[in-house]
């Protein structure tokens, strides 16, 4: 590719909205603080915790009516439609989404779904004090625990989706943009 044509490719389609890529960016580092801080942390544990909290409930909120792909409807799929696009990564017959495929969007309703829990039962032991209420501190750390490995295995489905369809999906978050759709593609 000439330096011309390198300069005058495009930067990719507009995907990720700014408010879609700031509490991406808010959500992640606060769930990681807020786990690594636990119980040691006090008052500032439960702060990064509401961080979480009202991140993971405005884009709830946005998933309903912010931009085209912001919106679980375009996302979140039926359960059919998740067993086949399963099946297709098996057998490395998936396609590439300029959104997220339907896996992601499952996923991603799976974590924000995991963080309102965790900020819940976070925010009600600290309404009514810990002590006594040893089956909620069980609950509150089950989630938390099971928020970080969803939080992993999302990590491990982009670094495989990047490289399945030699894509930046890390990039995409940061920019908002992502390689424009080709024939066979959403």
């Amino acid at each position: 590719m000439s330096a011309i044509s390198r300069q005058s490719a495009p930067l990719g389609i507009r995907v990720w909205d700014p408010l879609v890529r700031l509490l991406h960016w808010t959500l992640a580092p606060a769930v990681l603080i807020a786990f690594a801080t636990g119980e040691h942390a006090g008052t500032f544990h439960e702060r990064v915790g509401y961080v979480a909290l009202a991140a993971a409930m405005l884009r709830v909120a946005w998933g309903f009516v912010g931009s085209a792909h912001a919106r679980f409807t375009d996302f979140v799929p039926g359960p059919r439609r998740l067993v086949r696009h399963v099946r297709a990564v098996a057998t490395a017959r998936d396609r590439r989404y300029v959104g997220h495929n339907p896996l992601g969007g499952a996923w991603i309703v799976l974590m924000l779904g995991l963080v309102v829990a965790t900020g819940a039962t976070g925010w009600v032991l600290s309404s009514v004090g810990e002590h006594g209420h040893r089956a909620l501190e069980h609950w509150h750390e089950g989630l938390a625990n099971t928020l970080i490995a969803a939080a992993g295995v999302h990590l491990a489905g982009v670094a495989w989706e990047s490289l399945r369809h030699r894509e930046n999906l890390v990039g995409a978050m940061f920019t908002g943009r992502k390689r424009a759709p080709g024939p066979a593609e959403d």
